[in-house]
Formats: structure tokens, sequence, C-alpha cells
């Protein structure tokens, strides 16, 4: 009887500069070609908008794009695992509004209790994650449509249980104050979150079996289902995660504005969540990937939608340059691995 192999490990990413013994090329090698590219980017957005605004590089400013890029952040990095696991979930967005509504509305209706508020926020989230996995893998629905499915079903609930308003207002509560506004060694509460949450999830992709997995999934799934991993569990606890993160953007969503919003502030994240995850480098056919770079764009993505508002320019223009660079990370990512043109011969 022969034994299944172990799936190997995930390839190493097409734009890492070649190792060598010892010095800056030890560096660079673990820095890794796509971050290196996304730090110089970040340093030369910050560096021309510090040159237009010199306020742009206050402290005071820096803690303005760390707190605005918190809760797509945190959608960014369960994004991260999704997509290295070999899926996709567009509806992170609606799931923080409905979360938020959530939380509000049980904050409210419980005599103001915050723990309940959050906690009926999370238990939402992580069952709405756990539902989506079992639709892909038991409904063996594709990915993309379950989840854009999801997008208009969740954020149709939120409406419905809120008649289309913001509901409740917690900024009465200790609680929520110290989510929005509290600082812990100088820097916001929402900020710590964000890294604890980055930090984590980090150790579990690169520490772990459990990390192994993920890749070897997203890498070859015939081979790692062959080699013993229980796919149907991954996929479907990959998804529990991305849901319950996702509560937790709502929460912060909820703190930070003051009440439950069904639609506003949450409206664009997905796409924000899935544009970080690219620039970041992962492969959207999965197996590929990391927090750090992901990270990165995050930080990438702040800087510029800060700079272009600080200096007046149409938010519309917002939503143009991160499709334009979503379209950019795509297509560096297919040059990077050789990829067949569509229509084109090989």
């Amino acid at each position: 009887m022969t034994t299944a192999t172990p799936p190997t490990a995930p390839a190493p990413d097409a734009g890492a500069v070649p190792a060598r013994s010892g010095g800056p090329y030890a560096l660079l090698a673990a820095v890794g070609g796509q971050n290196l590219s996304l730090i110089g980017a970040l340093v030369a957005v910050v560096a021309l908008f510090g040159w237009l605004n010199p306020n742009f590089v206050g402290w005071d400013n820096i803690q303005v794009i760390a707190e605005a890029a918190t809760i797509s952040g945190l959608l960014a990095v369960v994004q991260t695992v999704v997509i290295i696991c070999g899926g996709l979930d567009i509806s992170v967005g609606s799931q923080a509004g409905l979360a938020s509504v959530t939380s509000a509305m049980v904050f409210t209706s419980t005599g103001a209790n915050p723990y309940l508020g959050i906690g009926a926020a999370l238990a939402i989230g992580a069952g709405i994650g756990l539902f989506n996995g079992v639709v892909i893998v038991y409904g063996r629905v594709n990915p993309t449509i379950a989840t854009l499915a999801g997008l208009a079903a969740y954020k149709g609930v939120a409406q419905l249980v809120s008649d289309g308003r913001a509901q409740g207002y917690v900024l009465n509560d200790p609680v929520f104050v110290f989510l929005s506004r509290g600082k812990i060694a100088g820097l916001p509460t929402m900020v710590w979150l964000l890294v604890l949450t980055a930090a984590a999830v980090h150790a579990l992709l690169t520490y772990t079996d459990i990390g192994r997995n993920v890749y070897a999934i997203g890498g070859n799934d015939t081979a790692a289902r062959l080699a013993g991993i229980n796919l149907n569990k991954y996929l479907i606890a990959a998804y529990a995660l991305s849901g319950t993160v996702a509560a937790l953007a709502g929460v912060l969503l909820t703190a930070r504005t003051g009440s439950g919003q069904p639609v506003s502030g949450s409206e664009g994240l997905e796409l924000q969540s899935i544009t970080a995850a690219a620039l970041g480098g992962c492969a959207l056919k999965g197996g590929k990937g990391g927090i750090g770079g992901t990270l990165l764009a995050v930080a990438l993505l702040g800087a510029l939608q800060n700079g272009l508002t600080v200096q007046g320019i149409n938010s519309f223009w917002q939503n143009v340059a991160q499709g334009a660079l979503l379209v950019a990370a795509v297509v560096i990512q297919q040059r990077r691995n050789r990829d067949r043109a569509v229509g084109l011969p090989a």
C-alpha cells in the first residue's frame, strides 16, 4: 500500500530577490521583490504628498491614515487567507455592515450592554462565514458567485432590520469610546486591533502546519487531498474566520461612526480588501501571498486616499485609482507567472 506524499511547500514569490550568502542580499531576499516594490511605491507617495503639503507627514495625519485604514486592513488580512486557500470573499463589506447594525441594535435593546452587542455581532459574523463556506463546499458553488450573492443578500438583510437607517447611539458607552478614541502606548486602539489580528494570522500561516496546509490547498488542491488534508474543513474554516473578522470590522465601524451603519461606511470595502491582497502579492489562483505584503498595500492605499483627500481631489478619482491599481496588480501577476494572454496563441 503506497502512502501519499505530503504536498510541497508553496512556490517562492516570482518577484523574490535571489538569495546570496550574507550582507544586504540576505536582507533583500527576506523582504522579497514584491514587498520592495510596495515599499518603494509607498515612499514615493509619501514623498510626493509630503512635498505638496508638509502636514501630510505629521504624526497627527499619520494616525488619521492608520485609523482610516484599520477597517479595510482587517478585511484585507482575512481576504488574504481566503485567497491563499484558493477562494474569494466578495461579501466582506456587507458582512461588516450587518455586524455594525447588529452590534448597535443589540446594544440598545439590552440596556446599553456593549459586551452583548459586540458578542452578538461576532456571532453573526462567524455564522455568516460558516454559511458561506458550507454553500461553497457542499453546494459546489463557485466562491465568486456564492459571495457575490452574499454581498447583495447580507446588505439587504442589514437594510431590512434597520429600515435602511443608522441604528442606536454608542458614543456614550466607555467601551465603544475606547475602541474608537482610546490609545495604548500612544497608538489608537483600532490600530492595535489590526496589528494583533495581522500578527496572529501571520504566525498561523507561517509557523504552523495549518498555514502550510492552507498554502498547499491553494497551490494544488488535488495533491493536498491525496496527502490527506481535509479540504472541506479548511475552506469552511477560512470563510468562518473571514466572517468573524469582518464582524470585528463592523463593530469598529459602529464605534467610529457612533451608530450601526447598514451601508454607509461598509460599501466598497470588499473591493478595497481584494485590491490590497492582490497588490500585496496574493495570487488570485491561490497558493501564494502573505500578510506582510497585504499590510504594505493597505498602507499604500491609505496614504494615497488620504493624500488625494488632503489635496481636495474629487473622491470619485479615488475609486478610479483603486480600480487601476487592482488591474495593474493582476497584470503584473500574469506577466510574472507567464500566463498566456486571453485570445492569443501560446
